[in-house]
């Protein structure tokens, strides 16, 4: 548990010290007056929860400053951290209940989605599941090459097509060709796509309805990929997403590289979608589940 501890401290740090880094300073022995609201004001959206999380959250924390008679900076500390971690949903149990299970992976490009794909394969391997991977991005050759790779290292079987070939068509084959072998979970690439692009997002919406074509009930959930570096940004991509192919949680990539960590807070306020997974690190096992209390401890280190 310690080591697991440390592993979020550790990914969470650019957001801790550059977003949070003042708060020790802020939050000290000093009256609560209208300069700490300004400035923690400030400082929550500096760490990207976005303008209208950072304003509920004060809003929330003058409510319970009224009503216990607050009346010190530091005494806010404690009052910050629970209301921030009450923001956050735990991510739900998954549900083998559908045999295969099938999961749709989307995203944008460069957000990382082939990479989460290998560490899920891994991660649900090492828990005795079988797993087949579907490339149908199959309008980047390296995407499906870079799958075979983790595949072949995973010993977990790729369908693939050629390429520029029709990625309905390879979704579609992966999904038979993980009913044919029995296995417990078919994770299926996307090429990553510009969310403005609606030629590209109406290729998306094709693909879920012939992964439901090829399985009834398929996909069984759909997992968006959102890059943490890209902050705000992030929440117009997700919005599109949702509404196009129902995406139905969310996995945070590349934590650690990002001082942007607070836009969870942002994805579960205005999307109500779970965060799943988060990135905290290259290695093939730094894909950890969301962990709420060590995230919100995560960012507040500092």
């Amino acid at each position: 548990m310690a080591d697991l501890l440390s592993k979020w401290r550790d990914g969470l740090f650019k957001t801790s010290k550059s977003a949070f880094g003042r708060l020790a300073n802020l939050l000290g022995a000093t009256e609560i007056n209208q300069e700490t609201w300004d400035e923690l004001e400030a400082l929550l959206i500096q760490a990207d929860l976005g303008i209208e999380t950072a304003t509920d959250v004060i809003d929330s924390l003058q409510r319970i400053v009224r009503d216990r008679g607050l009346t010190r900076a530091n005494e806010l500390q404690s009052v910050l951290r629970s209301d921030l971690r009450s923001r956050l949903i735990a991510p739900p149990a998954m549900n083998w209940t559908a045999h295969p299970l099938v999961i749709l992976i989307v995203g944008v490009n460069g957000s990382g989605k082939t990479t989460a794909i290998a560490k899920l394969g891994q991660r649900f391997c090492g828990e005795g599941k079988s797993v087949l991977f579907g490339a149908a991005d199959t309008f980047r050759a390296a995407a499906m090459d870079q799958l075979q790779i983790w595949g072949d290292r995973l010993q977990v079987e790729v369908v693939a097509g050629a390429p520029e070939s029709d990625p309905g068509a390879v979704a579609f084959n992966a999904i038979q060709s993980g009913i044919a072998h029995k296995v417990d979970l078919i994770l299926i690439d996307t090429a990553g796509r510009l969310h403005t692009r609606f030629n590209l997002m109406e290729e998306l919406k094709k693909i879920h309805r012939v992964v439901g074509k090829a399985l009834a009930g398929a996909p069984h959930a759909v997992w968006l990929v959102l890059d943490a570096t890209t902050g705000q940004n992030a929440l117009q991509q997700a919005r599109a997403f949702k509404e196009a192919v129902n995406a139905t949680g969310v996995i945070l990539t590349k934590l650690d590289s990002s001082a942007h960590g607070g836009m969870a807070f942002a994805i579960q306020r205005e999307l109500g979608l779970p965060i799943l997974f988060a990135g905290l690190g290259e290695k093939i096992e730094d894909l950890e589940p969301f962990n709420p209390e060590a995230f919100v401890d995560g960012i507040l280190d500092s």
